[in-house]
């Protein structure tokens, strides 16, 4: 899949679809989504919490069902909705699953990047520029 020439939704789509194993049965976590240029760089999954107790791990609580991680998916993609003007950035999918009452909560953080070397041109003229205009 070529993801420079696709959607930014359909690139998200496309990280979910790739994220569904570890995402099903997680009881809590952050999906991590790079962005540069509109396209997906990089992706990937925090998962929290794996506690141990003297050395030994204890038993995971039911995490996130099929039909949750589904429904993740589409939240994160209608998500997009509220991004505006930002090409460069990071997009932050914190989940938990609330094992007692069956449901789970997500938060979405959404981080514009920008890059001041690639506006100096812009503000400084070049060095060129300065001896043609003293001349």
């Amino acid at each position: 899949m070529m993801l420079e020439s696709t959607s930014l939704a359909r690139q998200v789509e496309f990280v979910f679809r790739q994220l569904e194993g570890e995402l099903t049965n997680a009881t809590a976590g952050t999906v991590l989504i790079h962005v540069r240029n509109n396209a997906v760089g990089k992706f990937g999954v925090r998962h929290h919490p794996i506690e141990s107790k003297n050395g030994k791990f204890e038993n995971v609580e039911k995490g996130l069902t099929a039909m949750q991680v589904q429904a993740f998916k589409q939240m994160a993609i209608e998500a997009l909705k509220y991004r505006s003007e930002w090409t460069h950035g990071e997009i932050l999918y914190d989940f938990s699953v609330r094992a007692s009452a069956n449901s789970w909560s997500a938060s979405i953080l959404f981080e514009s990047n920008y890059n001041m070397a690639n506006w100096n041109s812009r503000y400084y003229p070049k060095k060129n520029e300065l001896w043609d205009s003293q001349a």
